[in-house]
């Protein structure tokens, strides 16, 4: 089971679904982020991390991994930084950290 995001044209996530995983085999299909046109997203993934679904802690296999966060609705696809950005908080200062993607408070 694999997590997909629906991007419109402006690159916003405007659904979030299950799909195949990549290692699902199929005749005519290689690609299913081709066939799905859209964007795998890890559901376990928040700020770059992989987490355990288990314990709830980092993983040891970070290469599971990736698009740094899960996408949610209204989340942004970065292409240059290959990463879902969640919307920035309209109250406060904020700033992106280019690590994780997500917005951190400004004092």
């Amino acid at each position: 089971m694999a997590h997909y995001a629906k991007l419109d044209f402006y690159n916003t996530v405007i659904d979030v679904f299950v799909g195949r995983d990549e290692n699902d085999k199929h005749p005519d299909i290689r690609n299913w982020e081709g066939y799905y046109e859209a964007k795998r997203t890890s559901y376990n993934t928040r700020g770059g991390v992989y987490y355990d679904p288990q314990t709830g802690l980092p993983h040891a296999d970070q290469s599971k991994a990736f698009r740094k966060n899960y996408a949610g609705l209204g989340y942004t696809y970065d292409k240059q930084r290959d990463a879902f950005i969640p919307p920035k908080p309209e109250v406060g200062n904020w700033v992106l950290n280019e690590q994780t993607c997500l917005w951190d408070k400004v004092d």
